[in-house]
């Protein structure tokens, strides 16, 4: 089931595959408006995700690191918010998480961190219990206060994290931007598959790289 779509050399290549495949011709990014009123959501990047010895290792996560971290320093140096998610859950709120996975992430587990390659120190950090990052949570609020009408989302993994939260960002009136290679999942039809459906009705296509350019 799991394969590694993604590595250091591949991903610009299978990433481009991507573009050329989902890019709508007709829905480019608003310059203007990413400069000043977008916000970087990062999901889940956490050891549980990443490292080899969890169940849960997304073999094609490692390779999207430097791309993300080359997003946050887009983003942190044009002043514009990010925001790292951290799942966290209990019997009180894993839902049907515990039901379907028999497992959930919990404080205190030393997998539950956010790795340290993208602990920066001047990033929001939201914990979430679901799939959704503005299910129960203070998203919609940070986002809303610091006028963000636009919305980019990465991390992990790609048709479960990322696709909920993008869906539910459009639901929740931001223009929504998805960078092919700024999420990783299990192999790459759960990934494409993904972005078929978010380009169809709720996403832009983009890449790490064009969005930085967005900021020079």
């Amino acid at each position: 089931m799991k394969s590694r779509y993604f590595t250091h050399d591949s991903i610009g290549k299978v990433s481009q595959d991507f573009l050329n495949e989902f890019r709508h011709p007709f829905r480019n990014i608003n310059q203007k408006l990413l400069k000043s009123k977008t916000a970087l959501v990062v999901l889940d990047m956490q050891r549980y995700f990443l490292d080899q010895e969890s169940h849960a290792f997304i073999p094609s996560s490692r390779a999207i690191i430097p791309g993300l971290k080359r997003l946050i320093e887009c983003f942190l140096s044009n002043d514009q918010p990010v925001v790292l998610t951290r799942h966290l859950n209990n019997s009180d709120n894993a839902g049907m998480l515990e039901i379907w996975w028999a497992d959930v992430i919990e404080e205190g587990n030393r997998l539950s961190e956010i790795i340290p390659e993208l602990q920066t120190g001047k990033t929001k950090v939201l914990e979430k219990s679901q799939y959704d990052a503005f299910h129960k949570t203070e998203l919609d609020g940070i986002l809303k206060k610091q006028n963000i009408e636009q919305v980019v989302i990465s991390g992990v993994m790609t048709h479960l994290c990322c696709e909920t939260t993008a869906r539910s960002a459009f639901v929740n009136g931001y223009h929504v931007i998805f960078p092919v290679d700024g999420s990783a999942t299990y192999d790459i039809n759960f990934h494409r598959a993904t972005l078929q459906n978010l380009s169809h009705g709720f996403a832009m296509m983009t890449s790490v790289a064009d969005l930085c350019r967005m900021f020079d």
